[in-house]
């Protein structure tokens, strides 16, 4: 006699297997050239934090694989968070390079910062979702998370060359 599946358990591995494809989706690394593209950017306007927002933030990732896909909110926040990838490696990056030329004081000082700055960013992307409560917070608060990651990964090459 064989035994048959409860009709929870089907519909569970039906969600399953309809989600799959999104799940995978949403574990897209950045590409080399992508990796390139922002690093050039960020390279190319060290002198200015300002121009490097303008020039290098979303343009050469996030907004393109925007326009490529469906413009879904999930598709959406997988493109931010790629770009956010980038921007991630580069910020660390420009903190370990930041601190080796500092002295005991100013090492505990950038700590310091940074916590407060990681304080920060966690409070303000999250207030997307306390405040707008619908769909539309997720590509919101995951622009908000890219921007605010790179925008620091700016400030602190910039503090570099001070």
């Amino acid at each position: 006699m064989r035994s048959r599946l409860p009709a929870s358990a089907m519909l569970a591995i039906a969600v399953l297997c309809w989600s799959l494809p999104d799940a995978q989706a949403q574990d897209r690394g950045p590409s080399a050239a992508e990796v390139a593209a922002i690093g050039a950017c960020a390279e190319a306007n060290r002198d200015s934090v300002d121009e490097g927002e303008r020039k290098c933030i979303f343009k050469l990732v996030a907004d393109r694989c925007i326009k490529r896909t469906r413009e879904s909110n999930a598709e959406t926040i997988e493109c931010y968070d790629v770009e956010l990838k980038i921007w991630d490696d580069l910020l660390n990056k420009n903190f370990q390079a930041l601190r080796a030329e500092l002295d005991e004081e100013q090492v505990k000082k950038l700590r310091e910062m940074q916590q407060a700055w990681i304080t920060y960013r966690d409070r303000t992307c999250g207030f997307y979702y306390d405040k707008i409560q619908g769909s539309m917070a997720g590509p919101m608060g995951a622009a908000c998370r890219t921007r605010e990651t790179a925008r620091r990964a700016l400030l602190l090459a910039f503090f570099r060359r001070l």
